[in-house]
């Protein structure tokens, strides 16, 4: 298998992720192929010779709803009856993604399809690159000339490696920028209107701290991932850069036209003052004392009335609403931004979230006639998004509901399959909030690109330079954005750079501008 020429990269990748892990009608297919009077499936659609049964496995993120293998039949017998072949779905489950995703490419076992998204914990340019993913440029024409169609060339472009596909990209609007979902009834409370800059998100905080009998945040140690997010968005022109996981406290870039220098914001003043601010923020109990060996999330505890907020991304938030508004009726929670003031919203691209074939697949063609009819055929979409109609949802006046005496411990089930998922499909749900389309359009108008889009860092050079940083981020970083290192702020500081050098952060550098010489970001 090609795939197994990546093992070597995947080492390093393992070493380094995972340590502050981090979302109508039932119309007839329109497939080329029907089963004939006696139900035997056509053997043959679009040239493509299929009648040989094809069994393939399907990797998705996320665990099993209870649901799921009853709106698999349903997938399973129009995928038989259409294409002559079924899916097993297996599953990654959430906790698991950093280390299991990785392995998934790297052990050689034999699957199909697969999420791909290049900030997943191995890159998809990155597997690209190494041989792991079919080529389907020129399959495309042959085997799925709708799906071809249906997605804008430059989508398209944005997925090519060395002007190669390698994955279907995403044709999902979306928006995913970090930020502080809070209750806007306390909000009101205070006499405040909106929080849109960090004194506002102060000023909101000291007011819980001063009123209520729980705190302004109370999450678990993941949340130094999210302090940093902040740290970065509200500051100046700063994007991610490559090099270092953004699961950790990352590299960056000063502003998108400055792309090729990158820097670890920990030899700014910046962060140094921000490091300050968050032990202020720890001293004043804007979050639990215990935060680190926390084991419960901000949502949840957000949800049990035990906080005033917690931090999330757009999408999430908005997706969400529904399930936090039914546990705080009154809550209506309200979303800060940390991008939004600088104007660096970054729009995600199809290929953010790809579907890809393994080059383990003895069925890649099957595989790609099965992905064109979960992305263009409404009868599959819906399936695979919502489920059965009348036991998983159902809609009323064009927004989809769960159907009366709807039991999340009986009937609850889902994919986690955003990767296909289509603008066109989409039906509004009553869960989410009802803000994301003009939000979106709004976003759309001032969103930029990410610089480095079809970019793969190949950290084969600094294997072990990477693995020591990661070490330094999960001691000392984490506690810096936490306000709980055992010095100062300061002296904390001086101890993370100095480690940060000896980790060998400057190779790290270099090596990230050294691959970025020749590099020109997807248009």
């Amino acid at each position: 298998m090609k795939g197994k020429k990546i093992v070597s990269s995947l080492i390093a990748v393992l070493m380094l992720t995972g340590l502050l892990s981090a979302c109508s009608s039932n119309k007839e297919s329109d497939s080329n192929t029907s089963p004939d009077a006696s139900g035997t499936p056509a053997t043959e659609t679009g040239g493509v010779d299929i009648s040989k049964e094809a069994k393939l496995v399907y990797y998705l993120w996320g665990s099993e709803g209870v649901a799921n293998k009853a709106i698999l039949a349903e997938i399973n017998k129009k995928l038989k009856a259409d294409l002559n072949a079924t899916i097993e779905v297996k599953y990654i489950d959430w906790p698991d993604t950093a280390t299991k995703y990785p392995l998934l490419f790297a052990s050689g076992e034999e699957f199909d399809m697969s999420h791909a998204s290049p900030g997943a914990p191995v890159s998809y340019f990155t597997l690209a690159s190494q041989g792991a993913l079919v080529d389907i440029t020129d399959m495309l024409d042959k085997v799925a000339p709708k799906l071809k169609a249906e997605i804008p060339e430059s989508i398209w472009q944005n997925t090519k490696y060395k002007g190669k596909i390698f994955g279907v990209p995403s044709l999902y609007s979306e928006f995913t920028p970090a930020g502080y979902a809070y209750r806007s009834d306390l909000l009101k409370k205070y006499g405040m209107d909106k929080i849109t800059t960090l004194d506002e998100m102060t000023k909101y905080m000291d007011n819980v701290v001063a009123n209520e009998s729980f705190p302004p945040l109370n999450g678990k140690a993941e949340d130094a991932q999210n302090m940093f997010r902040m740290l970065v968005d509200t500051t100046d022109m700063w994007l991610d850069a490559p090099g270092i996981s953004l699961n950790e406290l990352n590299l960056v870039t000063k502003s998108p036209e400055d792309y090729k220098t990158v820097m670890h914001p920990a030899f700014t003043q910046e962060f140094e003052d921000w490091a300050v601010k968050m032990r202020e923020w720890a001293d004043k109990g804007y979050w639990e004392k215990d935060i680190l060996s926390s084991s419960l999330g901000g949502k949840d505890n957000f949800r049990a009335a035990n906080s005033a907020g917690y931090m999330t991304h757009a999408q999430d938030w908005i997706g969400q609403y529904g399930a936090d508004l039914k546990s705080q009726p009154t809550s209506d929670p309200y979303f800060f931004t940390f991008a939004e003031a600088n104007k660096k919203i970054k729009r995600k691209l199809g290929v953010d979230n790809s579907t890809v074939i393994s080059t383990s697949s003895a069925n890649p063609e099957r595989s790609l006639m099965v992905i064109e009819k979960f992305m263009t055929d409404e009868s599959y979409y819906n399936l695979l998004q919502y489920g059965i109609e009348g036991k998983q949802y159902v809609i009323e006046d064009g927004v989809k509901k769960n159907p009366p005496g709807f039991n999340e411990k009986t009937d609850g089930g889902g994919f986690s399959a955003w990767s296909l998922r289509n603008d066109k499909f989409v039906i509004p749900s009553d869960t989410e909030n009802p803000i994301r389309n003009t939000l979106f359009a709004d976003w759309d108008k001032v969103a930029i690109n990410d610089p480095y889009s079809g970019f793969s860092f190949d950290p084969a050079n600094v294997t072990t330079e990477i693995a020591s940083i990661s070490n330094v981020n999960s001691q000392l970083g984490i506690q810096l954005m936490l306000g709980k290192t055992s010095k100062s702020p300061k002296e904390a500081v001086a101890e993370y750079r100095d480690q940060l050098k000896k980790a060998g952060v400057d190779k790290v550098i270099a090596e990230v501008e050294k691959q970025l010489t020749e590099f020109v970001p997807a248009k």
